[in-house]
């Protein structure tokens, strides 16, 4: 019986460090997925921007059709 409560002793501590390891890894993630959006939205900005000069640039050539 003791061999039995250490064995389910060490299981259930093993479980507790691999809990504490995946809410670890959710945090880092999560941070990461923030960040990762951030630069996501800030290139969406680019590019709009962008987008918009390019607009502008085009309405101010000259036609060359004849």
């Amino acid at each position: 019986m003791n061999s039995d409560l250490k064995m389910l002793e060490e299981e259930v501590s093993r479980l507790i460090t691999q809990y504490q390891e995946i809410c670890n890894e959710n945090t880092r993630l999560r941070q990461q997925l923030a960040q990762a959006s951030t630069y996501n939205e800030k290139l969406i900005e680019k590019i709009h921007l962008t987008s918009s000069r390019l607009e502008n640039l085009l309405k101010h050539l000259p036609d060359h059709e004849q």
